[in-house]
């Protein structure tokens, strides 16, 4: 049955005249005839009486007209939610984050995208890149804040990438450690130095993959969560490489330096979506926040 049959028969069932439901529906009288008996000979049965002054339901009618309102009641409602997702005025954002991404940047933007858009539920997955990669393939993410080095470029076929940041990384050590009061170090000043990392395989991985070749970190201690690997640094059991996002999440017995620019690459952090797919409605407003807020970090 075709939906425009279905709010006519309606229309007519409703005030009982075709020539009313024609004047209501802006129809002519007789387009509104032949849609009512196309009804009735596609459902095989008569559906109104034909009266001196208008029309009345026969028992078949009655029946078809309380499955027609339910039809396009679910309809409009199906039409007022489209219109709300449109709108954002419901939806759902489903986030992932490598984990510096979360210590200030990414919850900026959510918290602004909120005040915006109330009505859309959040959520936020944290990981590392390729696992939130594999989120976005399996459609268990709507984005996802990504980083890569830039001589290990992702896969822009398969992902939509927008640039938010380049992120460089910082040396964290004591406040009692020799180069505390410096601003800028040199790796040749840190090959004694022992290195605290969270990971003994992905630690050395991000360390390769950010730092030049042929240097070399000793390595000693492991600790999983940044909290742990901090507090080892401000203990002065080692120093510490810390991606630039996190410094919101340093603490005040940390200091912060740069290194030299000889020494140390950068690593790219992107807003990615699966390629080739429509995302939803509150994707797009997202990502313009993710680009406001990087730039103002």
């Amino acid at each position: 049955m075709q939906i425009q049959s279905l709010e006519v028969f309606q229309a007519v069932a409703r005030h009982g005249s075709i020539t009313v439901a024609a004047r209501a529906l802006r129809y002519t009288q007789s387009a509104v005839s032949r849609q009512i008996a196309a009804l009735e000979a596609e459902t095989g049965t008569r559906l109104f009486d034909r009266l001196p002054r208008g029309v009345a339901l026969t028992e078949e009618g009655r029946c078809l007209l309380g499955h027609a309102d339910a039809v396009l009641d679910r309809l409009a409602t199906a039409q007022r939610d489209l219109a709300a997702l449109r709108g954002l005025g419901a939806g759902r954002l489903r986030v992932g984050a490598f984990p510096t991404a979360v210590a200030a940047l990414v919850p900026r933007a959510l918290s602004a995208f909120r005040a915006g858009h109330p009505d859309v539920a959040l959520s936020l997955v944290e990981g590392r890149t390729p696992r939130l990669l594999e989120r976005l393939a399996e459609g268990d993410a709507d984005v996802a804040v990504v980083s890569a080095p830039p001589d290990q470029p992702l896969d822009d076929g398969r992902f939509a990438l927008r640039h938010l940041l380049d992120e460089r990384l910082l040396v964290a050590v004591p406040r009692t450690h020799r180069l505390a009061r410096r601003r800028t170090v040199r790796l040749a000043e840190l090959t004694d130095e022992s290195f605290v990392v969270g990971s003994a395989t992905a630690e050395e991985t991000l360390l390769r993959a950010t730092l030049p070749s042929g240097f070399q970190p000793r390595i000693d201690i492991v600790a999983a969560e940044w909290t742990g690997k901090l507090g080892c640094v401000a203990a002065g059991l080692g120093v510490a490489l810390v991606p630039a996002l996190a410094i919101r999440a340093t603490p005040a017995d940390l200091a912060l330096l740069r290194l030299h620019r000889d020494d140390a690459t950068v690593r790219q952090v992107f807003a990615a979506t699966l390629a080739g797919r429509r995302t939803p409605p509150a994707v797009a407003p997202f990502v313009d926040m993710l680009v406001d807020e990087a730039a103002a970090l």
